[in-house]
């Protein structure tokens, strides 16, 4: 897929090009360094096993405009977490004003949904704007539960199916339409990639705790510095007496202003040996397996072969 993925590089850069050079040169660098072009990959991969050559340009136009949409919630994610590295390197809010770089984020955002416009087709039109509301409701939500321990498993996948998950759904469902699936496809190949996204953002709140900063490209137990309670965290909760020592060490991390690296340190350790991690995986890996059993509707091999394979890149370590 490497030359199909190169057309949707070269899409994405056409329309990114900005007369500030600043903006411009680290907005190129996020679209190149672009990790594993998850995806733009999928909206490829779901319309491949139908009439992917005869809609291939359609189907570069959407992959385009998710890799886009993707890297404008990025420019805005940094910006709300004022972070100084993604993927080790600088963020664009590192060498912008906040104002100019959530007006690069709209400028993103717009150019994305101009590009699922360019592919003529309604339902593609639709499905884009419903993604961009639901990553939008995931990132409200949280914002709003930041610093809270009162949370439940259920909020919790409300909240990452919006953040995470919504866009693998999404571009998904794009190309399966584009690719000309049959409804009942367009619904399990959707289905499949919710729940991979599901599993992948579970896997990532787990890597935040159990990888050094050198491998993240961002601190460890960031999550905990921002207040933002993940599932290994919530795990960790539930199972905590609240008058005890770790009790009062959550509630420290997750809910004061001033906290130290010793403490978030320390909460990691606990957070650790409390087997709220393995517990964490588990459910990562039930959904892993709920997704693949999608795929049956997949009538060729190749091409769920090819799906298979872009679910164990989504959830690899590395």
């Amino acid at each position: 897929m490497a030359a199909d993925l190169e057309s949707v590089s070269s899409r994405v850069l056409e329309v990114t090009e900005l007369s500030y050079p600043v903006a411009s040169s680290v907005i190129r660098e996020i679209v190149l360094a672009g990790g594993k072009r998850l995806r733009p990959l999928l909206v490829l991969l779901a319309g491949r096993p139908f009439a992917y050559d005869a809609n291939f340009d359609e189907l570069v136009t959407a992959a385009a405009g998710v890799e886009l949409l993707h890297v404008a919630s990025l420019v805005h994610d940094d910006t709300i977490d004022r972070a100084a590295l993604r993927r080790g390197k600088p963020t664009l809010n590192s060498v912008m004003s906040v104002g100019g770089t959530i007006l690069v984020g709209d400028f993103l955002f717009a150019q994305s949904a101009m590009l699922a416009a360019r592919t003529g087709d309604v339902r593609v039109v639709a499905v884009f704007a419903g993604t961009l509301g639901q990553l939008c409701d995931g990132q409200l939500l949280e914002l709003f539960d930041a610093h809270k321990t009162d949370q439940d498993v259920e909020a919790y996948m409300r909240r990452i199916s919006g953040k995470t998950a919504s866009l693998f759904a999404g571009a998904a469902e794009m190309g399966a339409i584009l690719g000309r699936a049959d409804d009942q496809t367009i619904a399990e190949i959707r289905a499949f990639a919710h729940d991979i996204g599901l599993a992948f953002q579970i896997q990532d709140d787990i890597l935040d705790l159990t990888k050094s900063d050198d491998v993240l490209g961002k601190p460890a137990g960031n999550d905990l510095r921002q207040g933002t309670v993940t599932l290994p965290t919530l795990l960790f909760a539930q199972r905590t007496a609240r008058n005890s020592e770790d009790w009062s060490l959550l509630n420290h991390v997750i809910s004061d202003d001033e906290i130290s690296d010793d403490d978030v340190n320390r909460l990691i350790e606990r957070i650790r040996l409390s087997g709220a991690i393995d517990d964490a995986a588990g459910t990562a890996e039930r959904l892993r397996t709920s997704a693949l059993a999608r795929l049956d509707t997949i009538p060729d091999n190749e091409h769920r072969d090819n799906l298979l394979g872009w679910a164990d890149l989504a959830l690899s370590v590395l």
